[in-house]
């Protein structure tokens, strides 16, 4: 079974990329992105931008894809600086990607969603599984809108769909890639490097957050999962942790005494007010047996010990 990962430079298709690797052996899973440089070595790579139809098609019949892992996207952040492109990107490249599965005979597409499909509506405390959707920024609504076409895909063609709304993921291999999350790598780096950090959110905003390793895990235990058990397919819940800034900062102090925290909330302070402070994930947990194997002080932990020996 060949997989294809889209986006595979990025933040999730780094890890991911080498997590299928280790499953399903290097010479099952190609890898695609934009750029020539950080090339996954050994794996199969391609040059691909997901606004190219045709050659999202030719790559797929080149290696006789059977799955595509699509994580290419702008995020909410960049977003908001550039909301042309990320609607191209989202959405025109989402509707490309289940066109050529549909036309090529792709058994599954893992497209993931977030928690930007939630808006200042939605009840913020374990924020349901159906609730309302009104987001408030374009990353928000293409995510929004990409669970409906990719749902619809489910009913209209039979394609096997399914995604999972990420919170913020927080990871020590990779940096962040323009979303208002970013806040809690940052800091870790920040702290380390300078004992300092000044926040672009507020001390007491509380998001949902997960630890890299539990977000993988997740992402490979959903795509394995019996697509018959499956209720809900592109939008399911997934929940970790959720902290406030302030709370991050007091767990990293414990490991690095002489840290320092500022704020100084810009424009992702409003895009992060319009976001859950907590996620009820049950029907993951009921329909594929999600379970969250990190907390604040596990991660804190495991982060700080592997970044001070990447930085050193």
């Amino acid at each position: 079974m060949k997989i294809l990962v889209t986006g595979a430079l990025g933040q999730i298709g780094s890890e991911l990329t080498a997590a299928l690797k280790k499953i399903y052996g290097e010479n099952n899973v190609v890898t695609s992105d934009m750029k020539e440089e950080n090339r996954p070595e050994f794996l199969p790579y391609e040059k691909l931008d997901v606004l190219d139809k045709s050659t999202l098609a030719a790559v797929v019949k080149k290696h006789d894809i059977k799955v595509i892992y699509h994580l290419a996207a702008i995020l909410s952040a960049a977003g908001e600086k550039n909301p042309n492109l990320c609607w191209d990107v989202n959405m025109t490249g989402l509707h490309n990607v289940l066109e050529v599965a549909r036309e090529l005979g792709v058994k599954q597409i893992v497209c993931p969603s977030s928690i930007a499909v939630f808006g200042p509506e939605t009840p913020r405390l374990n924020t349901p599984q159906e609730t309302v959707i009104l987001p408030k920024t374009m990353y928000g609504l293409t995510k929004a809108a990409g669970e409906l076409l990719c749902d619809y895909y489910v009913a209209k063609f039979g394609l096997d769909v399914r995604g999972i709304r990420y919170p913020g993921l927080i990871s020590y291999k990779t940096l962040p890639g323009g979303g208002t999350t970013d806040y809690a790598v940052e800091i870790f780096y920040e702290a380390i490097k300078k004992k300092l950090y000044t926040c672009f959110l507020k001390a007491e905003t509380t998001l949902p957050m997960m630890y890299m390793p539990d977000a993988i895990r997740g992402t490979i235990q959903l795509a394995e999962t019996d697509f018959s058990k499956l209720k809900n397919h592109s939008n399911f819940n997934f929940a970790g942790i959720s902290f406030s800034c302030a709370e991050l900062a007091d767990e990293i102090k414990k490991h690095i005494p002489d840290f320092k925290i500022n704020y100084a909330p810009d424009f992702r302070q409003k895009i992060a007010d319009s976001w859950p402070a907590s996620i009820d994930d049950s029907q993951a947990r009921a329909q594929w047996g999600w379970k969250v194997e990190y907390d604040l002080e596990k991660m804190t932990a495991d982060m700080i010990k592997n970044l001070c020996r990447k930085l050193s």
